[in-house]
């Protein structure tokens, strides 16, 4: 019997009300919406419109403790502010396409330090396979997370848990090597805090840099968003020996650099070349119009929701270790020197 709902909130239809309704047994209404052999189509179509008159909702909970295995995905985001993440999800919803596994989202609070809660929701919530982008976190960390529930690693790679992700260090190296072929030689690089795994833009950089006899100058900034970029910039703009170009670790940093030169009276290519990391929609806008490294995020969210798909399916399946290759989209925040 269904304990009664509390005062002034009306108890949730149950697949018992359902059945009463029809005039079967629970077990055939449990049938009918696992698509169980058993129910004729009359018999089904009749609990079906039974149960949208209720207003009843499956269970889906339950229907994956009644199957012994989870099917949700959870879906970890380093940063909603950041519109790469925007098309990582879209991606990932994509790839989900008809499939019937809940997609669940949990968006870190910052993106300066590793959110155990947020990825602890996801388990939480009894998810089947986690879709992390981006855990900053040391591999170590990542490969015992992986350990607990299966987890589809996005924009960067860790040795023995599937990963999906673009080749950074090309990326880095396309930047470098297109502002040093417009003549530029105080070429500077504002990267994001040193977090394991996320070190392979700035180590391609120096290394360009020192191949081609120039001294490399890496500033980090304490967080990956606009607003610290911007602090970080102030004094790498300063004075004469400032850079004539900045490679930035990614599209909203890039923008950050971009308004502490507007601040400090220099425009942007005229004083200052600039080359941003992601090509997100806002590196197209008018305006705008910001030279950056294509990482192919909407195809990284598709393949990352195809193999969470395909682990659920088969867990025991090889890792996945999918590399695509960056490409540069040159616009008008790049000029000669």
């Amino acid at each position: 019997m269904n304990p009664p709902a509390a005062p002034g909130r009306p108890r949730a239809v149950t697949q018992e009300d359902v059945a009463r309704a029809v005039g079967v047994s629970r077990t055939l209404v449990s049938f009918a919406f696992r698509g169980a052999p058993g129910v004729s189509e009359e018999t089904k179509q009749a609990i079906l419109d039974a149960a949208k008159r209720l207003g009843y909702r499956p269970n889906a909970v339950a229907a994956d403790l009644a199957r012994k295995q989870a099917s949700a995905v959870g879906l970890y985001l380093l940063d909603l502010r950041n519109e790469v993440y925007a098309d990582i999800f879209t991606g990932v919803r994509e790839a989900l396409g008809q499939a019937r596994n809940r997609l669940i989202l949990s968006v870190a609070p910052s993106t300066s330090g590793v959110d155990v809660a947020s990825v602890g929701s996801l388990i939480e919530a009894r998810v089947g396979i986690i879709i992390a982008a981006t855990l900053v976190d040391k591999d170590e960390r990542i490969q015992e997370l992986a350990r607990t529930v299966p987890l589809v690693n996005v924009a960067r790679y860790v040795e023995g848990v599937d990963s999906v992700y673009s080749d950074d260090r090309a990326g880095a190296r396309l930047a470098t090597e297109h502002l040093l072929s417009l003549g530029h030689t105080r070429v500077a690089h504002v990267s994001g805090p040193r977090h394991e795994g996320h070190v392979g833009r700035w180590r391609a950089y120096e290394a360009v840099m020192l191949k081609a006899g120039l001294t490399p100058r890496t500033v980090f900034a304490d967080d990956y968003t606009q607003e610290a970029a911007e602090r970080a910039a102030v004094t790498l703009l300063a004075g004469p020996s400032r850079p004539t170009a900045v490679f930035a670790h990614n599209d909203e940093i890039a923008l950050g650099i971009r308004e502490a030169a507007y601040k400090q009276g220099l425009s942007v290519p005229g004083d200052l070349s600039l080359v941003g990391y992601d090509d997100s929609r806002i590196a197209h806008l008018h305006g705008i119009d910001l030279t950056s490294v294509d990482l192919k995020a909407l195809e990284l969210g598709r393949i990352a929701g195809t193999a969470a798909l395909e682990r659920l399916a088969t867990p025991d399946a090889p890792i996945v270790d999918r590399r695509l290759d960056p490409r540069l989209v040159v616009r008008q925040s790049t000029g000669p020197v």
